[in-house]
């Protein structure tokens, strides 16, 4: 090993150190970026038909967003309060109707004791505690969050500039191509976000309609909660479908049947029809790639290392097809 592989070796350890330190940071920094493609499409999509310069249209779309996000939060946020404080009184009842089913199960039992056990004052002296750590967690995500936005619009008013920065700190023989990898990984992460925004939409709706025709209290947060979590696939639709299937257990099993029919025809429907139709022309994730990219970054980041580990795949996807396999393994000899 000559001294200059050293040295490369021992940048690239450095580099690594640096990046796990940073971790959050560089998180929030993707996050932004992720949201900075996502505003970018209709963004892009404005400006072809309406020939307007970029910062107006940004601030169009910005405006119909918050606008549609306030009207939709007028007609649904009271109805999904009110459900979410059902949810909570049913969750006891929840636990005695599975002890009911399952014989008695005493780990069930055991549950519902320590549920019942948090109204002592021992008991809440210590969940005390615990909710103002939850607390200060949730403000720190909350400061996270809006520096997220505050990036992401600061990235959709000149994306170009950015552009050119990281081109300018890359060798001159290697900017066309750095310069076309930028474009496929925006066409790339753009068209994923529409595709699952577009699947997250239709399953939101099909799923209130199906339960609200069965008659199954909680519809609109059970829709909710099984729209959000199609953005973290495999994983996503089993765990939302357990909350409308409780729900329904609460009732009859005859209805959590049907419950469980109507989630596996429409997740099965936007799995195998709706999202291939979506995505065909971006990007392809196979399944056990997702799931152990979100395995891997919840283990190690968290739930925001969950909700990003696909838009993260679509990237590194690109990357690799450009650069690793076409540059170095297709020319390897």
């Amino acid at each position: 090993m000559n001294g200059r592989t050293l040295i490369g070796l021992l940048a690239l350890v450095v580099l690594g150190l640096l990046a796990w330190e940073l971790r959050w940071v560089l998180l929030v920094l993707f996050g932004a970026i992720v949201l900075a493609v996502a505003l970018d499409v209709p963004v892009t999509w404005l400006r072809r038909v309406t020939r307007l310069n970029r910062p107006i249209a940004l601030l169009v779309v910005v405006l119909v967003l918050v606008f549609t996000g306030w009207r939709l939060g007028e007609l649904l946020l009271p109805e999904l309060v009110e459900q979410v404080n059902q949810f909570t009184q049913l969750v006891p009842a929840l636990f005695t109707r599975l002890g009911q089913l399952l014989g008695g199960m005493a780990m069930l039992e055991s549950v519902e004791a320590r549920l019942l056990q948090f109204g002592t004052l021992e008991k809440l002296q210590p969940l005390g505690s615990q909710l103002l750590g939850l607390a200060g967690g949730a403000a720190a995500i909350t400061v996270q969050l809006l520096l997220m936005v505050l990036l992401a619009l600061l990235l959709g008013l000149d994306p170009r500039s950015h552009q050119r920065l990281v081109l300018a700190i890359t060798p001159a023989q290697f900017r066309p191509l750095i310069s076309e990898v930028l474009g496929d990984c925006r066409q790339a992460l753009g068209g994923w976000l529409a595709g699952m925004t577009l699947s997250g939409v239709a399953v939101f709706a099909l799923t209130w309609a199906g339960l609200a025709a069965l008659k199954v209290s909680l519809a609109l947060l059970s829709a909710l909660v099984c729209g959000l979590l199609t953005f973290v696939p495999t994983i996503g639709p089993t765990a939302a479908t357990l909350l409308p299937l409780s729900v329904a257990l609460l009732v009859s099993p005859a209805l959590a049947v049907q419950v469980l029919v109507l989630r596996l025809l429409v997740q099965n429907g936007e799995a195998f029809l709706l999202t291939p139709l979506l995505l065909s022309r971006t990007v392809n994730l196979l399944p056990t790639v997702a799931l152990m990219a979100q395995l891997c970054l919840g283990a190690l980041l968290g739930l925001p290392g969950v909700l990003l580990a696909l838009p993260l795949v679509v990237v590194l996807q690109v990357l690799a097809q450009r650069l690793l396999v076409e540059q170095v393994m297709d020319r390897w000899l």
